[in-house]
């Protein structure tokens, strides 16, 4: 007898029927004499929803407050699901991230998972119980709901896999796997089979949608492997490990892009020791994460210094750069909103040349200027004008001969 975490997705139980069709889904798991832990997403856009009311009822909600309140859309699909489990026949009981003993930091709307106590969802697997948890929230010290921000019900299945011993998380979305490229852009964009957790890794942070960063750093830290599949067939999808097959290191294994990406521009700062810290430090304290920075060579001991951060924390960002650009006598702190970043990825990039050529190069013949580069050991990631991402990805997709 296995035990087995499976992760739903709002797409996946969008409605009554399609709760209905996830149940299904589970009971055959369970028929099979495994333990089963399901962990489930709000429904459809109910989160997005709740958000609209919120700051439709106050134009500065409390943080706290918003947590308590988007944490009751998971709340909504777990009980949901549960009833329909046991409409047909089976044990099964509902728990919030807090009753399944998920703890957290106080950072709300992004809190982390400080550690899982999982008495609870384990007593209920011995009474024979299917548990059904509430993804994306936790619980503080203090009793206070949080909620772990974008793509949290991810990292929660990943959380509870680790912690219960589980042999395998599946996540379970509206897409058949991980693809070489955003199939929605590329047509002919190709599932793969597996991929290993630092290439995986490299393409959520970019801009995958199908898996979240933070549950695949889990995954790879304690060697939990992950499978990603669509909750619509039986198609296999793709599992995501540690072994990675030698032919996969010769080639680019996928492009990812992300179009929420906005620069600063802090002009004509002075070039001395301690500024970029007295920036990137208030940065810090705010919660805004900082990804590509560039400084320019200094000319008179005067210097340009651009970062990226995401475009819902630009307004933020700027809040808090302005002043200290102003204190430490810049000549104007300059944003654009109008950004978004196209990447390769494999690790074949580590140790053979001419894939930044190649990937320049395609750019180039779509007439795509290249505003900022980052690299590392197995991406190149490019900042380009928003407009030109959809082409840029294509582009990339066919020079890298992915299509086949």
């Amino acid at each position: 007898m296995a035990l087995i975490v499976q992760k739903y997705g709002g797409s996946s139980v969008g409605d009554a029927e399609k709760i209905k069709n996830v149940a299904r889904r589970v009971a055959r798991i369970k028929d099979k004499g495994n333990q089963v832990v399901v962990v489930v997403s709000a429904m459809g856009d109910t989160t997005d929803e709740l958000i609209k009311l919120a700051y439709q009822i106050n134009e500065r909600p409390d943080e706290r407050e918003l947590d308590m309140l988007l944490s009751t859309g998971e709340i909504i699909s777990c009980t949901l699901l549960a009833m329909a489990l046991e409409a047909v026949g089976y044990e099964a009981i509902s728990l919030s991230g807090a009753q399944a003993g998920i703890r957290t930091d106080a950072t709300y709307s992004r809190a982390r998972i400080q550690r899982v106590d999982p008495e609870r969802i384990t007593r209920e697997l011995e009474k024979g119980n299917i548990v059904i948890v509430a993804g994306f929230q936790g619980i503080t010290d203090e009793m206070d709901v949080t909620t772990l921000g974008r793509g949290g019900s991810d990292t929660t299945a990943v959380a509870l896999a680790v912690s219960l011993g589980a042999e395998v998380c599946q996540i379970y979305t509206d897409v058949e796997g991980v693809f070489t490229a955003d199939p929605r852009l590329v047509p002919e964009a190709k599932r793969l089979p597996e991929i290993g957790y630092e290439e995986m890794l490299e393409l959520a942070t970019y801009g995958a949608k199908v898996m979240h960063s933070r549950a695949v750093e889990l995954g790879e830290l304690f060697n939990v492997p992950i499978l990603v599949a669509s909750s619509f067939n039986d198609n296999p999808g793709t599992l995501i490990h540690g072994g990675v097959s030698m032919e996969v290191r010769n080639k680019v294994k996928g492009i990812a892009h992300d179009l929420d990406v906005a620069k600063i521009t802090v002009v004509g700062v002075p070039d001395r020791p301690g500024i970029a810290a007295s920036i990137f430090e208030s940065l810090a304290k705010a919660n805004i994460s900082v990804d590509t920075i560039v400084q320019n060579a200094s000319i008179n001991n005067i210097t340009d210094l651009t970062f990226t951060v995401a475009k819902s924390q630009l307004s933020k960002a700027m809040g808090v750069v302005k002043p200290i650009a102003h204190s430490l006598g810049a000549r104007e702190c300059v944003s654009d909103a109008k950004l978004g970043k196209v990447s390769i990825i494999g690790t074949g990039m580590q140790n053979t040349p001419g894939y930044a050529a190649r990937m320049f190069g395609a750019l180039s013949e779509k007439g795509i200027n290249i505003e900022l580069i980052t690299t590392s050991e197995i991406r190149i990631t490019c900042i380009i004008e928003e407009a030109k991402v959809k082409d840029a990805v294509r582009a990339l997709h066919r020079a890298f001969e992915l299509e086949g």
